[in-house]
């Protein structure tokens, strides 16, 4: 499945965009190119694609965003649209005047593909919930001004930023340091962070690493701004967790465009994850860790199972189940285990992604659900959450050293015709292989 193309460029010519196709087949994301609309609804019934990158120059260009969506309904389309004036807002999903550096393109995409995801599972799960009489309360989204962090030494071009961000009506937390940074991050919620790269990226980096680190802040989006677009290896930063990546000689106008839309983003799955976690107290999940029971769970995968047959997305589902070792042996005689194991069900909640589905099979085996995501890279997820959780110490009692726990993890992606409970057993299956 990996060679299959993952982008539609929809372009009259490659002058505007064929080197962004070039770079972006070049990191793995594999392009189609349509010349027309028509062309274009065509490629899309022909092949699953996950985005479309557009040449706003085409004729009719911006009602034809509508048809484009059409076509793939129910699943939703992601649209960046390059080179767009006067367009309505809300035309597309991102629009840049001119074709982003690839690094940052494919970012954007991955960012704009995954919201898509997130809405998708909210539906299935608003269904899921309304099925067994606990329709999901989707909270108000919160109506308080969006909040940046600012983080880095105060330049000419960073001020300009934060003053083109407080013209959008954000309210910009300036931190001067890391340690400021981390303080404000630990003290009040944000909706992204803005770090700036100034002769020296490694504060930026550092910063940025640390929020990965922290199951709390994992999510919040976080954007490197460059002096210069050429200073750094651009793809590298695509693997450090950065949410967008934006050159100082971008219009301040367009960056700060770009870090609202990730902003609001990140808002709206802060509003969706409380909107489940509120699913807590409805007696349909684990009480002590709030996850979907092994019921709750079974009735979801069937209904995600329906949706990527409908949607032409793949789906996996992973296993993860505490190790027996020497440790944890020791930990389950005094209670030990028992008492960790609601902050790691907590832990696994918060570590997986906003379309992720996590669940409590039995006292120390937990089961994700994956949408939209082939075998491979969900074991990469599994493996990533079983690592941040195996960094914490949890306390063996009196007179003992903490001990940590880990995971030995399976991980099954769903065949054609396989029922969600086959999956499901064949993960199962693969953690006694691997153990």
């Amino acid at each position: 499945m990996g060679s299959d193309p993952r982008i539609l460029v929809v372009a009259p010519d490659d002058d505007l965009v064929g080197p962004l196709c070039q770079g972006l087949d070049a990191l793995g994301w594999r392009t189609v190119t349509a010349r027309s609309l028509a062309g274009a609804i065509q490629t899309l019934i022909d092949w699953p694609l996950e985005a479309v990158v557009l040449d706003a120059r085409l004729p009719d260009s911006e009602q034809g965003v509508g048809a484009l969506r059409q076509t793939v309904n129910p699943r939703r389309l992601p649209v960046l649209a390059i080179g767009a004036d006067g367009w309505d807002p809300g035309a597309a999903d991102i629009v840049m005047s001119a074709p982003p550096h690839a690094a940052q393109a494919a970012l954007r995409l991955e960012n704009l593909i995954r919201s898509a995801i997130a809405e998708e599972e909210v539906s299935l799960r608003e269904a899921t919930f309304a099925a067994r009489g606990q329709p999901l309360p989707l909270s108000d989204l919160d109506a308080t001004p969006l909040r940046v962090l600012a983080a880095g030494k105060p330049d000419r071009h960073f001020l300009a930023l934060s003053n083109a961000l407080t013209e959008r009506g954000c309210e910009v937390v300036a931190a001067p340091t890391p340690y400021t940074a981390f303080d404000y991050l630990h003290e009040k919620p944000f909706d992204a962070a803005v770090l700036w790269g100034a002769e020296d990226h490694t504060p930026a980096l550092s910063i940025a690493s640390g929020m990965k680190r922290n199951t709390r802040l994992y999510h919040i989006p976080a954007v490197l701004y460059l002096r210069g677009a050429g200073e750094i290896n651009l793809a590298e930063l695509y693997n450090r967790g950065f949410a967008d990546v934006a050159a100082a000689d971008t219009p301040e106008e367009e960056t700060a465009g770009r870090i609202v839309a990730l902003a609001r983003a990140h808002r709206r799955h802060v509003a969706i994850r409380k909107a489940l976690e509120s699913a807590r107290g409805s007696g349909l999940t684990d009480p002590a860790t709030g996850l979907f029971t092994p019921e709750l769970f079974a009735s979801h995968l069937a209904r995600i199972a329906d949706g990527a047959r409908l949607r032409r997305r793949p789906l996996s589902v992973a296993v993860l189940r505490v190790s027996e070792t020497d440790a944890v042996i020791e930990a389950r005689k005094g209670g030990w285990l028992d008492r960790a194991l609601p902050q790691i069900g907590a832990m696994v909640s918060r570590l997986i992604r906003t379309e992720d589905t996590a669940a409590r099979l039995s006292p120390d085996v937990f089961a994700l659900a994956l949408p939209a995501t082939h075998g491979p890279s969900g074991r990469i997820a599994a493996d990533r959450i079983a690592a941040v959780i195996g960094c914490t110490a949890f306390d063996a009692g009196p007179d003992r050293s903490p001990f940590v726990v880990e995971f030995e993890v399976g991980v099954a992606e769903i065949s054609p015709g396989e029922s969600p409970a086959a999956v499901l057993e064949r993960a199962s299956r693969d953690v006694r292989a691997q153990g």
